[in-house]
C-alpha cells in the first residue's frame, strides 16, 4: 500500500520559520503555499514570473489563515532569465534573517524547441540551470539557518528539488551537456524534459555530499493535471488532449500530487540526497540518476556556466 499523508495533522508548527517556494502562484506549488501557511511559518516567499497572479491566493489564505496571509511576499522570478534568477534570490537575501525550507518547485515542460535568454535549451535552462543559481545565491542563508538550528531542530533546513519519474525518458545515453546550449530540436520534446528532471536529482545527490547540514531531495509528485501540462503553459497541445482524457480517471488531484513534496519538507525520517515518488518512498531512479559520473559531470558544467552568468561560487559547507 503507498504510504498516506495528511497535511492538515502532519504538518508540524512551523513558528519562526521562512520558506521560499518557486512557482508558487500555481499547481503544486500554490497548494504547497496553501498547506504550509496552514501551520504558522514566519514567512513565505511566492516566487513567480507575474507576481499579481499570486493574489487570488494570497487572498483566499487572508480569509482562511489571516496571520499568515499578511506574510507571504511575493517576489519576481522568471527562472528563464538568469538576470531575473539573480534579483530574486538577492531580494529575499536582503529581507530574509533565516531559511528553513527551498523548495525549487517551478518548472515548464513538453515544450517547443527553443532556448532561455541565456542561450540554454528552455526547459534545461528553466528546470536546472535557474533553480542552480538561485539555490547558489541562496546557499548562505541556508547554512547559517543550519547551523543556528543544529542543536534544536536538526535536518530541518531542507531543499526540495521537484522532479519528475518522467527522468527515464531523458536522452538514452543520459546527460547531453554538449546540446544543453541549443534549443536541441533533434530531441522530442519529452527527451528535452526528461534531460532537466534527471539533472534535478544528480543536483539533489551532489547538493547533499556537499552540505549535509542542509537536507537536500528531489521527488517524484505523480502525474498531476497542472498548468505545466497545459497549452498555456507552452506545453505541447498533443500532451494537453492526454491530460484532458487520461488525468480525470488515472492521475492525481492538485491536492495529492502536492503531499509528497510537502512530506519531504517536514517529515522526520526524509534522508537527504535521496530520490522520493508518492509518498514518501525512496527510490533510486533510472542507471544514469545513479551515475556517479554523471553527477560530477553536471556539478563541473553547472559550476562554470554559473560563473559565466553572475554566479558567485558554492560556499564552504558549515
Amino acid at each position: 500500500m503507498p504510504k498516506t499523508y495528511n497535511p492538515d495533522t502532519e504538518i508540524p508548527d512551523l513558528s519562526g520559520k521562512v520558506i521560499v517556494v518557486t512557482g508558487g502562484n500555481a499547481g503544486l506549488g500554490a497548494e504547497t503555499v496553501r498547506r504550509l501557511a496552514a501551520h504558522n511559518p514566519k514567512t513565505i516567499y511566492l516566487c513567480a514570473r507575474n507576481p499579481s497572479s499570486a493574489e487570488p491566493l494570497i487572498a483566499e489564505l487572508k480569509t482562511a489563515h489571516p496571520s499568515a496571509a499578511a506574510n507571504i511576499t511575493p517576489i519576481k522570478l522568471d527562472l528563464a532569465s538568469l538576470e531575473s534568477t539573480r534579483a530574486a534570490a538577492n531580494a529575499i537575501a536582503s529581507q530574509a534573517d533565516r531559511l528553513d525550507l527551498l523548495y525549487n518547485n517551478a518548472g515548464i515542460a513538453m515544450t517547443p524547441a527553443s532556448v532561455t535568454p541565456d542561450g540554454y535549451e528552455l526547459q534545461f535552462g528553466v528546470n536546472h540551470v535557474g533553480h542552480a543559481l538561485f539555490t547558489q545565491l541562496l546557499m548562505p542563508l541556508l547554512l547559517k539557518t543550519a547551523a543556528a538550528s543544529a542543536s534544536v531542530a536538526p535536518n530541518s533546513v531542507r531543499i526540495v528539488n521537484v522532479s519528475s519519474g518522467a527522468h527515464v525518458s531523458g536522452p538514452s545515453k543520459g546527460l547531453v551537456l554538449a546540446d544543453a546550449k541549443t534549443d536541441m530540436a533533434a530531441y522530442h520534446t519529452a527527451t528535452r524534459y526528461g534531460h532537466s528532471k534527471l539533472a534535478n536529482i544528480l543536483f539533489s545527490r551532489k547538493l547533499a555530499e556537499l552540505y549535509p547540514s542542509v537536507t537536500s531531495v528531489s521527488l517524484h509528485p505523480g502525474f498531476v493535471n497542472t498548468e505545466i501540462n497545459s497549452a498555456k503553459a507552452g506545453g505541447a497541445k498533443y500532451l494537453s488532449m492526454f491530460v484532458k482524457t487520461i488525468v480525470p480517471w488515472f492521475g492525481k488531484t492538485v491536492e495529492d500530487g502536492a503531499k509528497n513534496q510537502l512530506w519531504c519538507g517536514v517529515a522526520q525520517e526524509v534522508e537527504s540526497g535521496k530520490y522520493y515518488e508518492p509518498i514518501g518512498v525512496a527510490k533510486p531512479g533510472n542507471k544514469w540518476a545513479q551515475d556517479e559520473r554523471s553527477k560530477e559531470e553536471l556539478w563541473e558544467w553547472t559550476e562554470k556556466e554559473l560563473q559565466a552568468h553572475g554566479g558567485v561560487g558554492w560556499p564552504e559547507a558549515k
